[in-house]
């Protein structure tokens, strides 16, 4: 019996059946103890961009280890790197006069921006702007902010009352978004809270003109936009940041997950200017009472650090750019099985493989099955909220290796059929 409690599992079965147990990866690829090799579709759980087994990585955070491995940041105290990174990662967003508030994770970066928010209205005396605007089949992580602006039902179902006010719109309508601010009152909405591309929700792009329509609409409204980008950051959209991509100027824009391609764990926020100025302009005048102990952590500055430099020298970004074709290419096919009802591909290098909904309906389990066998023709790959499997490889991901993807996935549908 496992004394491990897997996030997400259905744990009896856990049990009785036993673990993967992965002992190494390199590249695109990771290693179980019994020297079994499989790609690796999802990236770890959409982080690993630079890839696996990175040395690189491990000597930059020893190194910063044997020096200061950390240190808080509370007050006026902070490590050398930590600063570093901060300047680095502001300059590389559409606010290079921002600055970044740094976390140990998303899930951290989600909850921090839901008080940056609330604390932001209420300096500039708008206290009734407390409502988030949260977007269907949307997910913020699993902090108690990220579970009230989940768009993914069951992972709001045992959240009864959480005390932050949120309304839901559909992921697709911009218009639907103007209507609900107007029919709230604009006074009463804080933020709307917005992955540029929907992740674990089910891999859903945004249609043409939506996110620059959003973007105009909480312009005119005053409401503050937040784009979370924990997951199409660093690359996975072929820039450092998708809102660079979708020309956006979110007021927040929420990171992790690429920022340390996972080695160490780490998340942040870059707030723009007009965010920053009630609390920045009056020395003396206020203090955000939000942090944690280790916010800028030395050694995960480092490793970022390190992360960086491989995006850069190895041109990574670009990496996004060949994925986003290569998997939309290689995957089409898989739209002609019959147990696919479509593939979404063709932004970033992401993808669903969407199981048909009246075959997960006749048959249940069969999306489960469909994962199990993918690791059995040497996939790993998990399901998605939408019923879709997840495709979000490292970006160094060869065009062989999407080839040898594509290939087993056939070859895992298949078997199931």
């Amino acid at each position: 019996m496992t004394r491990y409690w897997h996030p997400f599992a259905d744990m009896a079965t856990v049990s009785r059946d036993g673990e993967l147990v992965l002992r190494s990866g390199s590249a695109s690829s990771v290693t179980d103890v019994d020297g079994i090799e499989y790609l690796d579709a999802t990236a770890g759980l959409w982080f690993c961009a630079v890839g696996h087994g990175r040395t690189e990585i491990a000597v930059a955070a020893a190194a910063q280890m044997s020096r200061l491995a950390a240190y808080s940041t509370f007050g006026d105290v902070a490590p050398d790197v930590t600063l570093e990174l901060a300047a680095r990662l502001v300059a590389m967003s559409p606010h290079p006069d921002g600055s970044a508030v740094l976390t140990s994770g998303g899930s951290d970066a989600i909850d921090s921006a839901v008080k940056l928010v609330l604390r932001h209205w209420e300096l500039l005396e708008e206290p009734s702007r407390t409502t988030m605007v949260r977007r269907s089949s949307a997910y913020h992580g699993m902090h108690l902010g990220g579970t009230a602006l989940a768009g993914i039902e069951p992972n709001r179902i045992h959240l009864a009352d959480s005390g932050i006010r949120s309304v839901q719109v559909a992921w697709d309508d911009a218009d639907e978004l103007d209507r609900t601010i107007r029919t709230l009152g604009a006074e009463q909405v804080a933020a709307f809270f917005c992955e540029p591309v929907i992740g674990a929700g089910g891999v859903f792009a945004p249609p043409d003109g939506y996110l620059q329509r959003v973007q105009e609409i909480c312009r005119k409204h005053g409401v503050l936009l937040v784009a979370d980008e924990v997951i199409t950051g660093f690359g996975r959209l072929g820039e450092w940041f998708a809102s660079s991509r979708f020309e956006l100027s979110p007021d927040l824009i929420t990171f992790a997950k690429g920022v340390t391609s996972g080695y160490l764990p780490l998340g942040g926020i870059i707030a723009s200017p007009r965010v920053m100025e009630p609390f920045w302009s009056t020395p003396g005048h206020t203090v955000w009472r939000h942090g944690y102990t280790y916010s800028g952590h030395a050694a995960a500055a480092a490793a970022a650090m390190a992360n960086l430099d491989l995006l850069e020298s190895e041109h990574l970004l670009d990496a996004g750019d060949r994925l986003e074709g290569a998997l939309a290419a290689r995957l089409a096919p898989l739209t002609d099985h019959p147990l696919v009802d479509e593939v979404r591909a063709g932004v970033g290098a992401l993808a669903a493989i969407q199981l048909d909904a009246d075959v997960l309906g006749a048959r249940p389990g069969i999306g489960n099955r469909v994962v199990l066998s993918a690791r059995q023709h040497g996939v790993l790959t998990r399901l998605l909220a939408s019923g879709g499997l997840q495709i979000s490889p490292p970006l160094v991901m060869t065009d062989h290796e999407v080839d040898q993807l594509a290939e087993r996935l056939t070859a895992a549908l298949d078997d199931v059929v």
